[in-house]
């Protein structure tokens, strides 16, 4: 048999179905997920607060793996990646860095959520030749307005989730009508089409220290995002209770020449309220 004879395996395309492997760099041992076909500019997903691998919407993700090699991974000290969740925004910058260069990418796209929009700014001011093309979701600027109270409307919902034995992001990410609620179900249900192999969830200790981070970004000075000149497609919906809906609209003013998408009647998880719509406008901006 010669090798024409040997077809080269299919790539994952679908999240569930998509291994766990690690990689050590600098001392912490990082959990990760790839699929799509490999070649070219990589999609790296930043996650959000309190999430790990397991808290991507396959919806999200599947449609643009199956064009684009795509990687998800945990941040350090949460799930199953070691160390200690840093204590501030721009040292988890610093440990994303550390993975992607790892794995050996100087070139890669960037799709990010909440705080791991956060990350992403911090990590192209800080590496501005790194990220070719960007994507900013449910997410805010350093010294946003009202981005410190994500600490009080966290803890909020996190009472209201317990009493009704629902999962926060119903509460957090989601209105609470009946539009919304129908929408909080859909997408926890996705949350767990992936039955084996799961992600570790995250420790009190590591969602706390998050949570102090993301207020300390907000009140911090503001970065000069005037330095942003790459590609950048931001979204939201248009009642953001934990980053303020206004806040994206102050990225697309502070950001040159990036598109502003805002989805109505819908919250801090508006791109999955609306992944139908948004899916696809994600995949062709990051299209190579």
């Amino acid at each position: 048999m010669n090798e024409s004879d040997v077809s080269a395996p299919s790539p994952i395309t679908s999240y569930a179905d998509a291994p766990t492997r690690t990689l050590t760099a600098s001392g912490t041992t990082f959990a990760y997920r790839e699929l799509g076909p490999r070649g070219g500019v990589p999609v790296v997903f930043l996650v959000h607060l309190a999430a790990t691998l397991d808290n991507w919407d396959p919806r999200i993700i599947d449609p643009i793996a199956k064009t684009r090699h795509v990687i998800t991974f945990d941040n350090t000290g949460v799930g199953a990646s070691s160390g200690q969740v840093p204590a501030t925004i721009e040292a988890m910058a610093d440990d994303a860095y550390t993975f992607i260069a790892a794995l050996g990418f100087d070139r890669i796209d960037v799709f990010s959520f909440s705080m791991g929009g956060m990350i992403a700014q911090d990590l192209v001011l800080r590496h501005p030749d790194l990220v070719r093309r960007l994507v900013l979701t449910g997410t805010g600027p350093r010294g946003g307005k009202d981005m410190d109270k994500v600490v009080g409307t966290t803890y909020w919902d996190l009472l209201r989730a317990t009493l009704t034995r629902s999962d926060p992001k119903e509460f957090l990410f989601f209105n609470r009508n009946d539009t919304g609620k129908r929408a909080a179900k859909a997408f926890i249900a996705r949350l767990h089409e992936r039955t084996v192999d799961r992600d570790k969830p995250i420790t009190t200790r590591a969602f706390r220290t998050q949570l102090k981070a993301i207020r300390d970004f907000g009140r911090s000075a503001p970065s000069d995002l005037s330095q942003l000149t790459l590609p950048t497609l931001i979204a939201n919906g248009d009642n953001d209770r934990m980053v303020p809906s206004v806040l994206s609209e102050d990225l697309h003013r502070r950001i040159k020449g990036s598109e502003l998408i805002i989805y109505p009647d819908s919250g801090h998880g508006g791109i999955f309220q609306f992944h139908a719509n948004f899916a696809p406008i994600a995949a062709n901006f990051l299209s190579p």
